[in-house]
């Protein structure tokens, strides 16, 4: 008896041709996410995070060829083995620049090379890459192919659902499709337009209208392609409902203001046991952390520890419990002696709570 004759390949609605389907696996690797938040994101940040989550996949903050090239590659490029797995996101638009940024991050042991093509800031723009890439397509995936011949691991693009007031489907459909020709088979989806002129950073986030539907549509229209949504997404009743029509979610600034919700993914969305660790010994760890770095790299804690300050996010006594973690005066004393009194401050409401019950 003859072996049936297999399916053929899913059309590329952009450009009529076939590509082949991504292998079936219990879960992308893709499946959640932290996104790379300038400022935000650094190694301290994602060691924080991994403390709270085995599964979650992690991005670097922005990275411009510009600085590998002609910068320091252990400032921009060091990272600690906890944190794998972890992404590096690019910003670049010269694709022999970007092909040597990828071997760089490559050999320094990232699981990811990421290209930014929805940053909307000004700088961005004047180095020619960010968000405005996204209106000149042949050259991201001139770029991509590049960076897909230099390296093993994956290559990704990060970007818009459209840019300034360009809101038709057709625009970004033909951008993914042009660009997953090039060899880019994940595509992380802003689901905003960036608008290039007339708002900042913070209000690009924010002001233009939320289009789920568009990045729905994606993965309906490119099903051999891993498609992850971003923005907007504030709890996992939302991360289930997305990823209900798209392969993965990216969470931002929900992920740092609240970063306790992390530790409820291995269990909600990876079937796996839930987080081990309390948030008393998730903060014990982290002072040992930065007992390690000011050993080790002569590291203060203070900028290590303004990523902890969401870790009792809503909970009674979090506010002057962050007050200690934050106060200036205290820049002189070691970490382990800071966290003394953040934990007296902590359990002083507690106290105060007991007493008023008795």
């Amino acid at each position: 008896m003859s072996e049936p004759t297999p399916a053929p390949a899913p059309l590329n609605p952009a450009s009529n041709t076939r590509t082949a389907p991504a292998p079936a696996t219990p879960h992308t690797p893709w499946r959640l996410s932290v996104a790379p938040m300038l400022d935000w994101t650094d190694r301290h940040c994602r060691y924080f995070h991994r403390l709270l989550s085995r599964h979650t996949r992690l991005y670097t903050e922005m990275v411009t060829t510009g600085a590998l090239m002609h910068g320091s590659l252990r400032r921009h490029l060091r990272f600690h083995a906890e944190e794998h797995p972890v992404a590096l996101q690019l910003g670049g638009s010269e694709p022999a620049e970007l092909a040597a940024a990828a071997r760089l991050g490559q050999d320094w042991g990232y699981d990811e090379i990421n290209l930014n093509c929805g940053c909307p800031s000004e700088r961005v723009q004047r180095g020619a890459f960010g968000a405005c890439l996204m209106a000149e397509p042949a050259l991201v995936a001139e770029g991509v192919k590049a960076m897909v011949d230099a390296v093993s691991i994956p290559v990704t693009v990060k970007h818009r659902i459209g840019i300034d007031r360009i809101e038709s489907y057709d625009f970004v459909r033909d951008f993914v499709g042009q660009v997953s020709e090039a060899g880019c088979r994940v595509f992380i989806v802003h689901a905003r337009n960036a608008w290039l002129q007339g708002l900042s950073p913070k209000e690009n986030r924010e002001v233009p209208p939320l289009r789920y539907e568009a990045v729905y549509r994606l993965k309906r229209d490119f099903p051999a392609l891993t498609i992850v949504l971003n923005g907007g997404v504030t709890s996992n009743e939302q991360i289930a409902a997305h990823l209900a029509q798209v392969d993965g979610v990216m969470v931002g600034r929900e992920a740092y203001h609240n970063p306790w919700l992390l530790s409820t993914w291995d269990e909600a969305f990876f079937g796996d046991a839930p987080s081990p660790r309390s948030r008393e010994e998730v903060e014990a760890a982290m002072v040992a952390y930065m007992e390690r770095e000011a050993q080790d790299d002569a590291c203060p804690w203070y900028p290590i520890a303004r990523h902890i300050l969401g870790l009792r996010h809503g909970l009674r006594g979090a506010r002057r419990w962050r007050q200690i973690w934050s106060d200036h005066r205290l820049k002189p004393e070691p970490p382990r002696a800071v966290f003394a009194l953040a934990r007296s401050a902590w359990e002083a409401p507690a106290a105060v709570q007991t007493a008023e019950l008795e």
